[in-house]
């Protein structure tokens, strides 16, 4: 039970951090401006089913490729690792992980992806697939998926309690645990493929 705790921790807590509901929260609430309250419930809707069919695809279909293309997961980490490093950084730095279109507001693109499962979230399916049983990560995605629901859901409460600074912040605060994440894989890609000395 113990460990079956650690791997859900492990898998659910780098999923709700690239997911980043609440970064995206601003976006959404600019997406819904001009919307009465159904329309804004049917745009949650079809955003989060996008994203949903969009993460499990790629989690499925990649980890193929990879074992079609002979790709170790070692190697993936290390790669993935990077690409995830870079797009905190990118975060942090410029506030967006992507370049998105601004007029292109709707449902499906950009909200459900590339914004709420875009590079990132893919990467991180994928490099969690191959460290932790595919089960485990099949729920911490679908508890992720409808906490991200609840949030949109929720998105006019949630600005108007926590501001615009709020909101800022706390997407911040989780860009930078997504860089530790990701030199930690990084570093556990480099030790697999004996690249670097391990602990011991």
């Amino acid at each position: 039970m113990a460990d079956q705790w650690h791997d859900f921790i492990m898998t659910f807590l780098p999923l709700f951090i690239v997911i980043d509901a609440f970064g995206n929260l601003p976006f959404l609430i600019m997406a819904g401006q001009d919307m009465d309250r159904r329309q804004k419930g049917r745009m949650v809707n079809y955003a989060i089913l996008t994203a949903t069919l969009v993460g499990l695809v790629f989690l499925f279909l990649g980890q193929f490729i990879l074992n079609v293309m002979g790709i170790e997961v070692q190697e993936f980490a290390v790669a993935g690792g990077i690409v995830l490093l870079i797009l905190s950084i990118r975060y942090m730095i410029t506030g967006h992980m992507v370049t998105v279109v601004k007029e292109e507001m709707v449902a499906v693109v950009p909200i459900g992806t590339p914004l709420t499962v875009g590079p990132a979230t893919i990467a991180t399916l994928l490099l969690l697939a191959g460290r932790f049983p595919l089960y485990m990560v099949l729920i911490s995605f679908a508890l992720n998926m409808a906490i991200t629901w609840i949030i949109f859901f929720l998105s006019q409460k949630i600005a108007r309690f926590m501001g615009q600074g709020g909101l800022t912040a706390i997407s911040r605060v989780f860009s930078l645990l997504l860089a530790a994440i990701a030199v930690s894989m990084i570093i556990d890609g480099l030790k697999s493929l004996g690249v670097i000395g391990g602990a011991g």
